[in-house]
C-alpha cells in the first residue's frame, strides 16, 4: 500500500512540476492563444499516460502468469524446487523484502525474470532451461538478480518514467499539433470541431516520432537497472558466481521465448547492432562482465 500511495505523489508530484514549467516558460499561454486549455490536456494526458503505465503494472503479475503459463510453487514437489524456494527466502531476507511468489515456466533458454507492483509481493520465475543448464552457484546468482530488481523497485520506477514520458508525448504532440494547425488555418478559428486535418497528421506524426525518442529513454533506463541487479547478484551469490552465470548466459545470444511484453524483465534480451542497440532492454552480456569486474 505504501509503494502505491508513493507512486500516486509521485505521478502528482510529476504534474505540479510540468504545470510549474509550463507556467514559468508561458506554454500554457502559449498554448491557451493557440486554443488549448493546458491544465485540460494535462489532465487528460496523466489520466492516459501514467494511468496506462499504471494499470499495466498493477496488472504485470497476472498478465506474466498468464502468458508464461508460469507454475507458482505452492508446495515443493522435488528436491529443487524445495532449493529453489530457500535460495530465493534467503536472498529476499537478506534484501529486506517479503518473500515473493517463485514460479517455473517451460522455456528452452536461460532466462528468469521479477515482476509485480509492491516490493513485498512480488514473483520470480525461473526457466527449465535455466535449471537444466546451469549450476546451483550460477542459478543462485541469477536469482539474486531477479531479487535486487525487487529491492531497487526497478518495476515501479521504470513504470513511472513510462508514465511520465507518455504523458510528455501527448501533450507535447497536442499542443505543436494546434499550433502547426492555427499557422495553416491563417490564424481563423474553426467553427466545428476547433482543429482541421493539420491537427491530426501532426499529432499522429509527432506521437510516433516522440514515442520513439520516450522508447529509447526508457530502454537507457532498463540498461541501467541490469548494471544495478547484477551488483546485486553480486553481493547476495558472490561476484564470482554473478560473472559465471553471465558468461553461460553468453553462450545463448540473448535468445528469449519471453513474450514481447515482459521480454525487459528478463536477465537476458536480445542482441542488436548499430542504430538498434538504442532499443536495447538489456546492456551486452561482456559490458555487465566488465562492470562487475571493475566494481570488484
Amino acid at each position: 500500500m505504501k509503494r502505491v500511495l508513493l507512486f500516486v505523489a509521485t505521478n502528482l508530484a510529476v504534474l505540479v512540476l510540468f504545470a510549474l514549467i509550463a507556467r514559468i516558460f508561458g506554454i500554457d499561454q502559449y498554448a491557451a492563444a493557440n486554443g488549448v486549455s493546458f491544465g485540460g490536456l494535462l489532465a487528460f494526458a496523466a489520466v492516459f499516460g501514467m494511468g496506462g503505465a499504471f494499470i499495466s503494472l498493477a496488472l504485470s503479475k497476472t498478465i506474466a502468469k498468464w502468458q508464461t503459463h508460469a507454475r507458482i510453487i505452492a508446495e515443493p514437489q522435488s528436491e529443487v524446487e524445495r532449493w529453489l524456494l530457500a535460495t530465493v527466502a534467503v536472498h529476499a531476507k537478506a534484501a529486506g523484502i517479503g518473500m515473493p511468489e517463485v514460479a517455473i515456466y517451460d522455456g528452452p533458454e536461460m532466462n528468469a525474470f521479477a515482476t509485480g507492483m509492491n516490493r513485498n509481493h512480488a514473483l520470480v520465475a525461473v526457466s527449465t532451461g535455466l535449471l537444466q543448464d546451469m549450476d546451483r552457484e550460477q542459478v543462485r546468482a541469477v536469482l539474486g538478480h531477479e531479487i535486487g530488481h525487487v529491492a531497487n523497485g526497478d518495476m515501479v520506477t521504470l513504470t513511472l518514467i513510462q508514465g511520465v514520458l507518455n504523458t510528455f508525448v501527448i501533450v507535447a504532440a497536442r499542443i505543436v499539433g494546434r499550433i502547426v494547425d492555427s499557422w495553416m488555418s491563417g490564424g481563423r478559428e474553426r467553427e466545428s470541431s476547433g482543429v482541421g486535418i493539420g491537427y491530426f497528421v501532426t499529432v499522429l506524426v509527432l506521437e510516433i516520432v516522440f514515442g520513439i525518442f520516450a522508447s529509447m529513454i526508457v530502454m537507457a533506463f532498463s540498461r541501467w537497472r541490469e548494471f544495478r541487479a547484477d551488483a546485486a547478484g553480486a553481493r547476495l551469490a558472490g561476484r564470482g558466481a554473478m560473472i559465471s552465470a553471465l558468461q553461460r548466459l553468453g553462450a545463448t545470444h540473448g535468445e528469449s521465448t519471453l513474450p514481447k511484453t515482459i521480454q525487459a524483465f528478463g536477465i537476458s534480451g536480445h542482441v542488436a547492432h548499430g542504430f538498434k542497440r538504442l532499443f536495447m532492454s538489456h546492456p551486452p552480456i561482456e559490458k555487465r562482465i566488465a562492470a562487475l569486474r571493475v566494481a570488484g
